[in-house]
């Protein structure tokens, strides 16, 4: 990994906390994303890792505690103005709209960041509107190019899910938030989307919900452990392969790879 300790901070929480009535599901979460990393957050389920992401995103509002993005306190804002600031995410469900092409579920998506643009029925998109040199970018980014005119149900799964980070990447996100992007996938697509989440951060913030520790390992430049609604542990790599608490709570001896 590259030393990004020096990276400015991109996205931040302070005490963020959720509850359901009586039930906590987040106790007070601080987080600290750099630009241009990978920053992975790990633990079993039930740990929070999706309520946080819902909390990060404005997918959901936080009971307590604060968001910034970008310089911009958006603790109080919805998912759309986030997505306008440049955040945007994926699902650990695909979903597309699996009748149209791809390229036109990459053109949607484009749209999306300007809604009142995209809502114009009455002719087809042209020029601006058809966001081309943006889906282009993005066929290249995922490799499937050949793919363009196909519509997104007759993909394999492996390369849904590629597509689906791709709609992600047609906002022009500065933070890219995936929820399990290699659910479901077999051995051979897995490389083909670590090699993508790796790149990502060229242009991008990764911030990285996934269960494979062996992707997890390799990719991250910074990973959070998170347990019972709380952060139990961060750092790099190293530091968190050989935390005994990690070993403790979580993983045991499945640190070393496989799933957790």
């Amino acid at each position: 990994m590259n030393n990004t300790a020096s990276n400015p901070v991109l996205l931040q929480a302070f005490g963020v906390e959720k509850r359901y009535d009586k039930f906590m599901a987040l106790g007070g979460v601080d987080l600290q994303v750099r630009a241009n990393t990978v920053h992975s957050v790990i633990g079993p389920n039930g740990a929070g890792k999706t309520t946080l992401f819902h909390m990060l995103t404005g997918t959901k509002s936080v009971s307590a505690g604060r968001i910034a993005f970008d310089g911009h306190d958006v603790t109080q804002e919805p998912d759309h103005r986030r997505v306008q600031r440049g955040m945007a995410r994926s699902f650990q469900v695909t979903s597309l709209f699996l009748t149209l092409s791809v390229q036109e579920n990459l053109r949607l998506a484009a749209q999306g960041v300007a809604p009142l643009h995209a809502l114009n029925c009455w002719s087809p998109p042209t020029g601006a509107r058809a966001q081309q040199q943006t889906v282009e970018h993005v066929l290249a980014r995922l490799g499937l190019e050949r793919f363009a005119h196909t519509p997104a149900g007759s993909l394999s799964h492996g390369q849904q899910r590629r597509l689906e980070v791709g709609m992600a990447l047609a906002a022009r996100p500065k933070a890219i938030f995936l929820d399990e992007p290699t659910s479901g996938m077999g051995i051979d697509d897995l490389e083909d989307m670590k090699q993508l989440i790796q790149g990502l951060k060229q242009e991008h913030t990764v911030v990285l919900i996934e269960h494979n520790m062996n992707i997890v390992m390799d990719i991250s430049d910074t990973i959070t452990v998170m347990q019972q609604g709380r952060v139990l542990a961060e750092g790099v790599p190293n530091d968190i392969r050989s935390d005994a608490r990690v070993r403790t709570a979580y993983l045991g001896n499945m640190i070393t790879g496989g799933k957790a």
